[in-house]
């Protein structure tokens, strides 16, 4: 029945990937994450706080999860400012966390001087989520403010990835980020100009969690151009094995109608989901994609 198209998910297993819209999300390269220079800050920015929260008994290993709750970034507000804000000291809940870094951010935000919202490269959720890039932007600038004579590796700068989710598609930008101030230094400033990879096969290469955030933006322009048919998609990998939100995502970005006759919309054997998927790359190439590295075969 063409009814069962319309049956690819659970209602509690949609995605909920209202998240993305307008929003641009800025994810560190894979190569970046081994460059020495930001692993010299990080351990810099790491012996800082232990430095400085020592009387506390607070130690800190990982600025990606130990800062995410709170606690270290209330400690070190307290320690420079002496401001003392009425919050529980253990926040065990994810509402909790959220309300105490809401708190602490803000009066971050009052005590470092950036009244220009363009230049707060933080926010709750991005420490929150353990975004590595935010917490070191965050920290960098609580150094200059409140430690200036703490020596900061120079001339830190990394490669992110710009994703950012629109009606007409997925638009991602390789981008240089700076960390910390440039110095006159003899040599090249610049990233290694060896070839790159596509941005997305680098993201592709990330840790399973921030894999998951590009697939989430995946999902969100799929589902904002499938919202007209009535259709939702939740699992990329289960449900474009069979070509046919492929076939109809395509129909519906290049504004065409493909016959129901030249494929399956209800395919029940290997061999009408490969048809599917053949034609869905045959169209891509008709329009100009390069499709060589994709193997029809390889989407079940």
């Amino acid at each position: 029945m063409e009814a069962d198209i319309f049956t690819y998910h659970k209602e509690e297993d949609i995605v909920d990937t209202q998240s993305f819209q307008g929003e641009r999300r800025i994810i560190i390269q894979p190569t970046s994450l081994n460059d020495p220079k930001l692993g010299s800050l990080k351990q810099v920015l790491v012996d800082w706080i232990n430095r400085t929260l020592k009387p506390e008994h607070i130690v800190v290993q990982s600025l990606e999860e130990d800062l995410y709750d709170g606690l270290v970034l209330h400690h070190l507000l307290s320690k420079f400012t002496g401001v003392h804000l009425p919050l529980e000291e253990m926040a065990l809940t994810t509402t909790a966390q959220t309300r105490k870094l809401e708190v602490v951010l803000e009066e971050l935000d009052k005590r470092l001087s950036l009244q220009d919202s363009s230049r707060i490269k933080w926010n709750v959720k991005l420490i929150q989520n353990k975004d590595l890039l935010a917490t070191i932007h965050l920290l960098v600038s609580m150094v200059r403010r409140f430690q200036p004579e703490l020596d900061l590796p120079p001339n830190v700068k990394i490669e992110v990835v710009a994703l950012e989710v629109n009606r007409s598609g997925i638009k991602s930008d390789v981008q240089i980020e700076v960390l910390t101030e440039e110095r006159s230094d003899t040599g090249s400033d610049s990233l290694s100009s060896t070839e790159r990879e596509d941005p997305i096969e680098q993201l592709l290469k990330l840790d399973a969690h921030k894999v998951n955030t590009v697939k989430k933006a995946i999902l969100h322009f799929v589902n904002q151009n499938m919202s007209s048919m009535g259709l939702q998609v939740a699992d990329l990998d289960k449900q474009f094995s069979d070509g046919v939100i492929l076939l109809l995502l395509i129909g519906q970005l290049e504004g065409f109608f493909i016959p129901l006759c030249d494929f399956n919309l209800t395919p029940v054997n290997p061999s009408e989901m490969l048809h599917n998927v053949t034609l869905a790359l045959d169209l891509l190439k008709d329009m100009g994609l390069c499709m060589s590295g994709v193997n029809p075969q390889g989407m079940d």
